[in-house]
C-alpha cells in the first residue's frame, strides 16, 4: 500500500514493492512487467509517479525497456535476488 503522505516519496514506495515482486519470483526474467497503465490503476497512482519508479528500476539493472515492447525483467536480477 502506498502512503502519499508519508515521508518516502510515492515513487520510492513503488519502487520497493516492485523490487519485492521480482526478488520474489512473481515476474521471471525475459517476461513483461506490468505496464505503465495496469500499474497506475493497481496503485492508483500518477504515470509519471510510476515512470518514475519503472526508471530507477532500469537504472538499478533489474529491468529493460524495449521500444514498442514493453519492460521485461533483466536476466541478473534473478541471480543478485539469490
Amino acid at each position: 500500500m502506498i502512503e502519499p503522505d508519508g515521508p518516502v516519496p510515492p515513487y520510492l514506495q513503488l519502487v520497493e514493492i516492485l523490487v519485492e515482486r521480482i526478488e520474489r519470483g512473481n515476474w521471471q526474467p525475459n517476461r513483461p512487467i506490468p505496464s505503465e497503465v495496469q500499474l497506475v490503476q493497481e496503485f492508483g497512482l500518477a504515470r509519471g509517479t510510476v515512470r518514475r519508479a519503472v526508471a530507477v528500476l532500469r537504472e538499478r539493472g533489474l529491468v529493460f525497456t524495449v521500444p514498442q515492447r514493453g519492460t521485461f525483467v533483466s536476466p541478473l536480477s534473478a541471480d543478485s535476488a539469490e
